[in-house]
């Protein structure tokens, strides 16, 4: 099984063979390196960019909107707010324009914390992100869903920014991509480019299908009947751990993988809600003005009486910083123990 790193490289390239797109680009995203986690290794049209966010944007938005299809990727996501003002202007060009002016782009950058990033390494920006309009936003947390949602973001009309949890990048999914070897030492092989001189090597692709996951659509990963929890990105596998865990002490979860955060499937969310009248919104960007405080608060104005106990948000910590020690790391952000703590003083909520 691909990893998310191989998926997301096998979607670029179908995605430069079958629909149109033009560009790859970003720092150190062409060759040699193939970007900073490789997943753009072996790309036709990915080059290097300069260390610039600001003109990696502007150039996005330029070749869009001179008919071209760009894939643009910031290294890290903690580099990316010095374009805000340019994110905004490529999200309200179609708004602006009356429907005159499309910006067909995709913008890439890993996000969150994992791999002891440290400070400048270890930003959440989905926050940030859900607040400029005129975007879609999505962040998978399967290689699957990362191949599917990439595709369907690169078949849009206006931006889309596809949020890469780097501590998942590495992580083998369960369900094979169509077209991939189901052998991942041949993909591997057929793929990832060898350590040292690279400088003849060529990717053998394997002949990927097209596979979309909508946008807006969320998805179920574990039915329950007693509690709902809704996450996305790293702290989604965390979830579905603590819920096959919490079955031993008959607490039953209901787990929903988000996947899109703009669009987001509320029906999907809302109907859970009123099965199960508890609710839980994990992920691990800081606690203050979080994604997760929205949904809550959609929550209480649509399903007030429905609800048998608060919903509640377990987010990250509001500190400056992610810190580069294991300890202060995982006090920073939700942890399966914190997770699992959670749901289990929410399912005993008395009503």
């Amino acid at each position: 099984m691909a990893n998310m790193a191989q998926a997301i490289r096998m979607a670029l390239h179908y995605a430069e063979e079958n629909m149109g797109v033009s560009d790859v680009f970003g720092q150190d995203v062409g060759p040699p390196l193939g970007g900073v986690f490789t997943a753009t290794q072996g790309l036709k049209t990915a080059w290097n960019a300069p260390l610039d966010e600001r003109g990696i944007i502007g150039m996005a938005m330029g070749l869009a909107m001179a008919g071209q299809k760009p894939v643009a990727e910031i290294q890290f996501c903690d580099y990316i707010y010095n374009t805000i003002d340019l994110l905004k202007l490529a999200g309200n060009t179609c708004w602006s324009s009356y429907g005159q002016w499309n910006l067909p782009m995709v913008v890439m950058t890993p996000v969150g914390s994992g791999i002891r990033g440290s400070i400048y390494h270890s930003h959440s920006f989905d926050a940030t992100m859900t607040h400029i309009p005129g975007w879609k936003v999505v962040m998978p947390s399967t290689p699957l869903d990362a191949y599917g949602l990439l595709l369907s973001a690169c078949a849009e009309k206006d931006p889309v920014m596809f949020l890469k949890p780097k501590a998942l990048l590495r992580i083998r999914g369960d369900e094979l991509i169509p077209g991939e070897p189901g052998d991942d030492k041949q993909l591997s092989k057929m793929i990832d480019a060898p350590l040292g001189d690279r400088s003849k090597w060529k990717a053998q692709w394997p002949s990927v299908e097209k596979y979309l996951v909508p946008i807006g659509e969320a998805k179920i990963l574990r039915p329950g009947s007693q509690l709902t929890v809704v996450s996305y990105g790293r702290t989604l596998p965390l979830c579905v751990k603590a819920a096959h865990a919490l079955a031993d002490e008959n607490i039953d979860a209901e787990v929903i993988d988000l996947r899109s955060l703009w669009p987001y499937d509320w029906a999907k969310v809302k109907a859970s809600i009123e099965k199960t009248g508890r609710v839980l919104f994990v992920n691990e960007d800081t606690e203050v003005t979080n994604f997760g405080e929205h949904l809550v608060r959609r929550t209480c104005d649509e399903l007030f009486y429905q609800l048998l106990a608060p919903p509640k948000l377990l987010a990250g910590k509001f500190i400056p910083g992610i810190g580069l020690a294991d300890a202060l790391e995982n006090a920073s952000v939700p942890q399966l123990g914190d997770i699992t703590q959670a749901m289990r003083q929410l399912a005993k909520t008395e009503p």
